[in-house]
């Protein structure tokens, strides 16, 4: 998830890079000006406490202020990532939001400073007032804003600051320069985290082959529980006798055996972009501590994709493959290729159920070819990854 602060004193063209980025990333707006109008517009509960406190002329507190925010934030909890426009406006707000972002698994990205003189936000500002009409826009006005945002947002950009996550963009050039430097500071920033798909799929929908080509054509870790399983039996450690009993009986491998190894492969992989995980979480046990997991990193879950496949094709695959030198323990029989699918459909689906409320889960047809199959996964992956 993309979640971008973005900052400038008036005249600094917040309104013109807040589309651009937006559109390009798909992001959910959130202005607290916006927000709290609408509540007032609408009559809710919340502005109706505002449209109180501000007849008395007090500030609306950010009792009210979070519960807007919360709110809109919990209608969008799908969406790619928000844009935040004059929030947070203080240290305490930064506080606010870092524990929203924490319920949504996510944190803030960067806050982006776009920095203009004063000098230069007057003359816009007084430029702007000829053709807008608003009451604002003059001088004596501009100045009173502009010596209000300089006090109250020092402290939050210092916050951000020590975290590492401002950046500063000179907003005096051209609109085409100033998105040149902001795209940078972003794609800079997803260079930094770790992008983590999740790949579902019924035994024979195809996981596998496309998590291991996905996995190369995007430079990202490949972790899939079913090769190092394999290794164990290989092997012949007394690990790999539990599994190979288990994969007799067509059960699914324990917790106890999977998670250790699972957590190894994190921990030795330096210098990746990203996991693709095949086979892993199968379990919501297993879903609550791959979150874990990945938040050791300081990472999330970034996309969650199911490849669709009806159910008699899978059959019909495992019964193949189960002539084949890639045949699975669970291939052996109809019968523990039916009890292996029956597996799928209660342990794993309430996981996919899951995931499809928290982030949103991208249901793949998986009936064409591998190639079609392939760019359909990889067009929902490619945007945010490239």
């Amino acid at each position: 998830m993309l979640n971008i602060a973005l900052f400038g004193p008036p005249g600094a063209g917040k309104g013109t890079q807040s589309e651009f980025l937006i559109e390009k990333y798909n992001l959910t707006y959130i202005s607290t000006g916006e927000l709290l109008r609408k509540e007032l517009t609408e009559g809710t509960a919340l502005g109706e406490q505002a449209r109180e406190i501000i007849a008395s002329g007090g500030l609306v507190p950010d009792e009210i202020i979070v519960q807007i925010i919360e709110k809109t934030i919990a209608e969008n909890s799908q969406a790619d990532g928000f844009l935040f426009d004059g929030f947070p406006r203080t240290t305490i707000q930064a506080y606010i939001l870092e524990g929203l972002m924490i319920k949504l698994n996510t944190s803030l990205t960067c806050l982006i400073d776009l920095e203009v003189s004063e000098k230069i936000s007057i003359e816009r500002l007084v430029n702007r007032g000829k053709t807008s009409g608003r009451s604002d826009d003059n001088e004596a006005v501009i100045r009173n804003r502009l010596k209000e945002y300089h006090e109250k947002t020092l402290p939050v950009l210092q916050f951000y600051k020590d975290k590492g996550v401002r950046y500063q963009v000179d907003a005096s050039r051209s609109v085409e320069e100033v998105n040149r430097d902001v795209l940078e500071i972003v794609r800079k920033e997803q260079r930094k985290r770790l992008f983590n798909v999740v790949i579902f799929g019924h035994p024979g929908s195809g996981r596998g082959s496309q998590g291991r080509a996905l996995a190369e054509h995007f430079g990202l870790e490949y972790v899939a529980t079913g090769p190092m399983l394999e290794k164990e039996i290989r092997e012949g450690t007394e690990l790999g006798k539990k599994i190979e009993a288990l994969y007799e009986s067509g059960k699914l491998v324990t917790d106890e055996i999977v998670v250790p190894l699972i957590e190894q492969r994190l921990e030795n992989s330096k210098g990746v972009r990203g996991f693709i995980f095949k086979g892993f979480p199968r379990t919501l046990v297993q879903s609550y501590i791959l979150e874990g997991l990945l938040r050791k990193h300081d990472a999330t879950i970034s996309k969650v994709i199911e490849i669709e496949v009806p159910t008699l094709e899978l059959i019909r695959r495992l019964d193949e493959r189960s002539k084949t030198d890639r045949c699975m323990p669970y291939d052996s029989s109809t019968a523990k290729i039916v009890k292996r699918l029956q597996e799928h459909e209660t342990k794993t689906v309430p996981v996919i159920e899951k995931y499809n409320q928290l982030h949103e889960v991208f249901k793949v047809d998986g009936m064409d070819s591998f190639e079609v199959v392939f760019k359909r996964i990889a067009d929902i992956i490619e945007p945010p990854v490239l």
